[in-house]
């Protein structure tokens, strides 16, 4: 049995988190394969709202090269896309927090879960979606991820709808970070403590 200070252990098989039951529909994160999934991606990525953000816009090569970054075999990141009601309409990365970079820039605590998401297509941008699927999203982890007591996320400080979408899935602004690449707002969303039933 995996100690929850085995800073070793790879991110859960997310394909067996299942789905998640959201107002907006059934959501489920499937790992990216590239081979399928790379044009639907690379072609997000070159919207300006996501690449002003990402910079990755340009050609496949560019978005298969971050892709193959973020598997790297080492089980630590997951690249994923959000099908909502069997249409994938996001692209999610879920981390390792404490063995991120990152780890550098915050307290970080073994197994904190980190989490990057952009909302594919316009049309499902500004609907609210973005809260709903991050609470769905940090919900399942903190479910399927016993050893970890919360989900982390550092969006732009410019990116004033992402930040938006943290707060309303009940996400906590914890402070500002300077990263290499951005100014950035510390989220963190916490376990809830146990309910204490009361026998008497």
């Amino acid at each position: 049995m995996t100690s929850p200070l085995d800073v070793s252990e790879p991110i859960d098989r997310i394909d067996a988190w299942g789905p998640a039951a959201t107002p907006a529909g059934v959501f489920r994160l499937i790992p990216v394969r590239p081979e399928r999934d790379l044009a639907l991606i690379s072609a997000w990525m070159n919207d300006p709202t996501v690449a002003a953000f990402w910079e990755l816009a340009g050609p496949e090569s560019v978005t298969a090269a971050h892709l193959r970054r973020q598997s790297g075999g080492h089980g630590h990141s997951v690249p994923c896309l959000g099908v909502l009601d069997g249409t994938p309409m996001s692209y999610w990365e879920i981390y390792r927090a404490d063995l991120d970079p990152l780890s550098q820039y915050y307290r970080a605590r073994p197994h904190d879960t980190g989490v990057h998401l952009l909302i594919g297509g316009a049309a499902d941008r500004g609907r609210g979606l973005g809260g709903l699927l991050l609470k769905a999203v940090a919900g399942l982890a903190l479910d399927r991820r016993p050893a970890c007591a919360r989900v982390i996320a550092e969006p732009d400080l410019r990116n004033i709808p992402s930040i938006a979408a943290f707060l309303a899935a009940g996400f906590r602004f914890s402070t500002e970070i300077d990263l290499p690449d951005k100014r950035a707002a510390l989220m963190v969303l916490d376990r809830p403590p146990p309910l204490i039933c009361d026998a008497g």
